[in-house]
């Protein structure tokens, strides 16, 4: 295939996969995690809340979730739907090629997404840097991404995986919230911009860091462990 082919076909196969991964309904769940945001910051104007990148993080993490919870929880599904597990899984090694380029994708989006709502913010509320919001998003959405991911490949159930994912946030959300809990490093939800008072900047910092370390490596063990789990042709053909 010469380089001219390939190129042409990038926008083919870019739009083939969105179609597979969102079923049509991209638009609409954009449009809720707009609703959310819009909501969130008329509701901080309304009630004349103090306004800080912390709070912006804040009225962001929702609607991140909500991008990258229906591509990850509905994937397997969806090829199951459109009849395509068969071809997947008849091409030796062509299912890790085919997700690790999918979930790439969505990542993509959601980072732009989020580039979006954050210039957004920056208009609207408070001035932010719209690259270090975004990026620091992205360690939760991986984090709650590829451990949809994870759980779809073994449920093989959109509405399973969705159940599962819903509890455990519920969970993580209570426990997260707990004050012996709420600035440390193990807190999934922690707010790199809502610095506590009594903390040493570096200790913040290294809190932060360890943080961010802690939910890059659980990425990568839920994204390894789907991507085990696909071995396992038998259950999904």
């Amino acid at each position: 295939m010469t380089p001219k082919q390939l190129i042409s076909l990038v926008p083919k196969l870019v739009k083939y996969n969105m179609k597979i991964i969102f079923a049509g309904k991209f638009f609409w769940f954009l449009l809720a995690a707009f609703g959310f945001f819009a909501y969130f910051m008329f509701n901080s104007a309304w009630n004349r809340q103090m306004v800080n990148e912390g709070a912006i993080y804040g009225m962001l993490i929702f609607p991140s979730m909500l991008l990258i919870f229906y591509p990850t929880v509905f994937g397997i599904q969806n090829d199951e739907d459109s009849r395509i597990l068969e071809i997947i899984f008849g091409i030796p090694n062509y299912r890790y090629k085919v997700w690790g380029v999918r979930l790439l994708m969505i990542y993509l989006i959601v980072f732009v997404i989020l580039l979006v709502f954050s210039y957004i913010g920056t208009l609207l509320l408070w001035p932010v840097n719209e690259l270090e919001m975004s990026a620091q998003l992205m360690f939760p959405v991986l984090f709650f991404g590829n451990m949809a991911f994870m759980f779809s490949t073994i449920t093989r159930s959109g509405n399973g995986t969705a159940v599962i994912m819903i509890v455990l946030g519920i969970v993580l959300m209570i426990f997260m919230n707990a004050t012996n809990m709420k600035h440390t490093f193990w807190n999934v939800f922690l707010n790199p911009f809502d610095v506590p008072r009594d903390f040493h900047p570096l200790i913040w910092q290294s809190v932060l860091l360890k943080s961010r370390i802690f939910l890059a490596v659980a990425s990568v063990v839920w994204l390894l462990i789907g991507l085990l789990n696909l071995q396992r042709r038998e259950k999904f053909v």
